[in-house]
């Protein structure tokens, strides 16, 4: 729901709200805040909330570290596990520098601009995030172990379940927050969770993954468990994975997915680094069902992408290569673009690929590309990759790709 900057402050007084968290994320995607009281609202919409960025990862510039918060009113949620003496709201921020200008780090600046220029193409692209957690103990001083929380495997049910009330807690929560989640299960993984969301524009969409983590963290911890959503977090169990659901609409709601999808295709080595940003991302790769080849296929699950078969409205894709550390305000600006040149340039998918690449011959496998298999391959590819340059700043590349 939008709200404007005075409806916030009018909310603010009538609820009795003690503190307001402006949020946002460096440039890893790691979410950041600073509260401030009601009182200081005024000036953090007109003037902002001045910051010292010297010590965030990837904003670092110790000549000049001073960075202003601009708070969305129209992301306002309340924080309901911080209610015992006053409620406590939240709003995620853009970050500008002393001059006004847009600070070129600020991801969520980075998604506004790729969502601006895929309307003036007279496209809408939305986005639904599927993500995968682990759940694991603590120990006797709250420090979170490797053992699972639980040893139940694909969909099992309580008792085996141990985490069916940690979901529930957990949609309940973001439901009070105005999420709305579509559906939550037991993965594969000893302890491994994932949690569905409705479809929802770019933007809302990053701003749900933010929020989402944050609630499952928090949730995890008073239980007494730690949520880690770290890619391979136990070497021989399934990874977590990130799968990106993607839609996209003209003006007259036709969709355009195919010429999309073959945008992303081929791009998607070069955005790679991206979506998968830490050594242990490419450890997933080729095992339990993450992809290893760039693919599509709209039957099985070995594929990177898959389109499921549905009509009108509810056609989409699912990008399966993603992982829960990739910064999603990123992730969806790449993917907003490299669907644009697909788009723009009327590209046509390559040959349907519907057979179990994981456990494929070599044969068959050899015709297909890889996607890159190391971090470090990952980076060369960002590195000399027009697309990627022609998109992002050149510090957000060498933040990741140095």
């Amino acid at each position: 729901m939008s709200y404007t900057a005075q409806e916030i402050m009018d909310y603010c007084r009538e609820e009795e709200v003690q503190f307001i968290r402006l949020a946002f994320c460096d440039a890893y995607g790691t979410q950041k805040n600073i509260s401030i009281r009601p009182a200081e609202l005024r000036r953090a919409f007109e003037q902002g909330i001045g910051f010292d960025a010297s010590a965030v990862r990837g904003f670092a510039n110790e000549s000049r570290s001073d960075l202003l918060l601009f708070p969305d009113p129209s992301t306002l949620s309340v924080l309901p596990w911080r209610a015992e003496n006053g409620s406590v709201v939240r709003m995620f921020c853009s970050i500008c520098k002393p001059n006004g200008q847009t600070f070129e780090c600020d991801t969520r600046s980075l998604l506004k601009k790729a969502i601006d220029e895929a309307k003036a193409e007279g496209l809408e692209f939305s986005f639904g995030s599927e993500l995968e957690f682990y759940l694991f103990k603590r120990d006797v001083n709250d420090e979170p172990t490797t053992e699972p929380y639980d040893k139940a495997g694909y969909m099992d049910i309580a008792p085996d379940d141990k985490g069916e009330n940690i979901r529930r807690q957990i949609c309940l929560t973001l439901e009070r927050m105005g999420i709305s989640t579509e559906s939550s299960h037991h993965e594969e993984g000893p302890g491994q969770n994932e949690i569905d969301f409705h479809y929802a524009d770019a933007l809302r969409a990053a701003d749900e993954a933010m929020a989402f983590r944050s609630v499952v963290k928090t949730v995890a911890h008073e239980n007494g468990l730690y949520a880690d959503f770290s890619p391979k977090p136990l070497a021989d169990k399934p990874g977590n994975g990130y799968h990106i659901n993607l839609s996209v609409k003209n003006d007259e709601h036709h969709v355009k997915l195919p010429a999309v999808i073959a945008g992303i295709l081929t791009y998607i080595k070069d955005m790679t680094v991206f979506l998968d940003p830490t050594e242990d991302s490419y450890r997933r790769f080729g095992i339990n069902k993450a992809p290893k080849y760039i693919s599509w296929s709209s039957e099985n699950r070995s594929q990177l992408v898959r389109i499921p078969a549905a009509a009108g409205e509810y056609r989409r894709a699912e990008l399966r290569s993603p992982d829960p550390t990739a910064n999603p305000y990123l992730a969806f600006t790449l993917l907003i673009y490299a669907g644009l040149y697909g788009y723009k340039n009327g590209l046509y998918l390559p040959p349907v690929s519907d057979i179990d690449l994981l456990s494929a011959d070599s044969t068959v496998t050899e015709g297909y590309e890889k996607l890159p298999q190391t971090l470090s391959e990952a980076k060369r590819f960002a590195r000399e990759s027009s697309f990627i340059k022609e998109h992002l700043p050149k510090r957000i590349i060498d933040i990741y790709c140095g």
